[in-house]
């Protein structure tokens, strides 16, 4: 058989390209002969800029240092595309990973605006902006800051030292004349949500609470959002994917950005429609397969790409909470972990373990 691996990172516990690493390691304990072809996936978040740096020849890695989601310095890095294009990840500056524990009043994007700004520097003639793992619902206004939006704040004591979602308090006016221009290839926001900016489905409701906003508190952050809004009255917030990162879709939008699928935009670079097709079976994953899988998260994605193909699709998952239909076979790490230590927990511990053991059931499960 020919089997593209081709999963997200298990967000939190391991790389797309580890787990993608032990699945492989799994099947060929089981069917040695058979030619696995290993594309670790991403789609906007954690991991992209691997997936990109892995895919595309000639790329290089530009480091850059910024002002954590937390005010703490973080090295970091963009990469170079050989086209001239840049790529940025969100996670790698102001990420939720970055922090010691949630800040959600406080933490912001500003170093996210500020690689976006080193790229520009250095001459990017477009960017690719993969915008998930957001540590913020700041709506975007550090990186727009960083990219030299004019912000009037009110005269409240505190006005000059607030940040993330807390300044937005404080916005009295916004001016835009003073933002970088856009490069001459554009800006292409990559991310796994179609979300809008406002709303039950918006970025307080939903990813609030991932950012330790707690339910009392949604409100609170709705109402910052909703204003921040006002301020650039010709941007839709309705738009999909603007409450992307806790708002930053819309900031991005308000610059001028355009937003497409970030699992899309890696399966395209990685060649893998072409890869899917020559396979008998692709293997995709994600640390939590659920509802929000279909918003445009990589399994969805290969799926689609692999439907299309008329190639078989098995799934890996951590923990498994949506309907399996469109997968031949499906494993969860949780309960892989459960039958074989009795903890359910060790798949989070270790889950190249885990892995490797679901690499090694569906191999088997060929015949």
């Amino acid at each position: 058989m020919r089997v593209v691996i081709a999963p997200d990172s298990f967000k939190g516990t391991a790389s797309a390209a580890d787990i993608a690493a032990a699945v492989a390691e799994g099947w060929r304990t089981e069917r040695p002969d058979d030619e696995l072809v290993v594309l670790p996936m991403a789609d906007g978040g954690e991991g992209t800029l691997d997936a990109f740096a892995a895919a595309v020849p000639g790329s290089e890695r530009v480091p850059v240092r910024v002002t954590g989601p937390d005010d703490r310095p973080v090295e970091s890095s963009w990469l170079r595309l050989p086209d001239g294009r840049a790529v940025v990840e969100l996670a790698a500056t102001s990420g939720l990973g970055l922090l010691d524990e949630p800040e959600p009043d406080s933490a912001h994007t500003t170093g996210f605006g500020q690689a976006v700004a080193a790229a520009l520097d250095a001459g990017a003639t477009g960017l690719l902006l993969g915008i998930g793992g957001s540590a913020s619902t700041d709506g975007g206004v550090g990186a727009l800051r960083a990219l030299g939006l004019g912000i009037a704040l009110d005269d409240s004591a505190d006005a000059s030292s607030a940040t993330g979602g807390t300044l937005l308090d404080h916005v009295a006016a916004v001016d835009r004349t003073s933002l970088r221009p856009l490069p001459p290839r554009g800006v292409t926001v990559l991310s796994d949500v179609t979300s809008p900016l406002l709303g039950p489905e918006g970025a307080a409701a939903v990813f609030g609470p991932q950012k330790g906003v707690t339910p009392d508190r949604v409100p609170v952050h709705e109402t910052r959002l909703a204003r921040w809004a006002a301020h650039f009255p010709d941007v839709d917030p309705a738009t999909p994917g603007a409450g992307a990162a806790g708002g930053t879709g819309f900031g991005l939008l308000a610059w001028g950005a355009r937003v497409g699928s970030g699992a899309g935009a890696v399966a395209e670079a990685l060649g893998l429609a072409d890869a899917v097709a020559a396979a008998d079976l692709v293997v995709t994953g994600e640390g939590r397969f659920d509802g929000q899988t279909a918003a445009g998260k990589t399994p969805t994605v290969v799926t689609a790409i692999a439907v299309a193909a008329g190639t078989p699709v098995a799934l890996v998952a951590g923990d498994v909470a949506a309907r399996l239909d469109a997968f031949s076979i499906a494993a969860s790490l949780t309960v892989i972990a459960t039958q074989t230590t009795g903890e359910p927990d060790d798949a989070l511990r270790d889950p190249l373990r885990f892995a490797r053991v679901a690499g090694e059931r569906m191999a088997r499960a060929q015949g």
